[in-house]
């Protein structure tokens, strides 16, 4: 806790022998264990352990892709949790698709241009672990970060959300996106308005309408 690595760093350093699996994608246990069609990704920079990993795992209903791109599939797991707080607090706030489209959409790009610093190859981010991903946590009744947002969105103080809601991976991953950004530099705007939201205490809405009143800019 509290050193912004990637668990395969810190399984690494423990168990040195050890040859790390990432297991990631957009899979709620609940509809995984109803047997629900679902496909994910299995990254490891060992091509051996993914493979085995695959014909251990994978079934009719639970699709496996293979990755060696271990960083990619962790950074898009982590981060994600950060922008689907956002979309949550814009459902509370009472905001409609079209600013949760623009903040999934934006917020991929944000994600991809931190993970790319890190190490991470672009296509990564824009499958499954990425986009795939961050789109079934923006949507989800399933998602506790989006639930947590809601609730933040409507007024409720952040440590009572918390409180209610339990375990909010978003909330600790903002706080290591946001100092990640600042260690690498990136420009993160959705990441920042978050994680001022969840530890100076910011207001909701003027955090939103602040990302929307950035200087004028291109898309890419």
């Amino acid at each position: 806790s509290g050193t912004n690595k990637c668990l395969c760093e810190v399984i690494k350093e423990e168990i040195p022998q050890g040859l790390p699996v990432i297991l990631t994608g957009p899979s709620h246990a609940e509809e995984v264990a109803r047997e629900i069609p679902t496909t994910i990704v299995c990254a490891s920079e060992n091509k051996d352990a993914t493979l085995l990993t695959q014909e251990l795992l994978m079934t009719d209903f639970f699709r496996i892709y293979l990755s060696e791109d271990p960083v990619g599939a962790q950074l898009g797991g982590a981060l994600k949790n950060v922008i689907a707080l956002a979309a949550g607090m814009a459902d509370g706030l009472g905001y409609g698709d079209n600013t949760k489209a623009a903040l999934i959409t934006r917020g991929i790009s944000e994600m991809s241009r931190l993970a790319i610093k890190m190490g991470a190859k672009p296509e990564t981010l824009s499958g499954l672990t990425g986009i795939g991903d961050l789109v079934v946590t923006c949507t989800s009744k399933h998602s506790r970060n989006n639930r947590f947002g809601f609730k933040v969105g409507r007024g409720t103080p952040v440590s009572k959300a918390l409180e209610e809601v339990g375990t909010v991976e978003g909330y600790y991953a903002a706080n290591m996106a946001y100092a990640l950004s600042q260690k690498y530099g990136i420009d993160m705007p959705i990441v920042r308005e978050c994680y001022k939201i969840m530890y100076e205490n910011k207001d909701v809405k003027k955090a939103l309408l602040d990302l929307l009143n950035r200087p004028n800019r291109s898309e890419h």
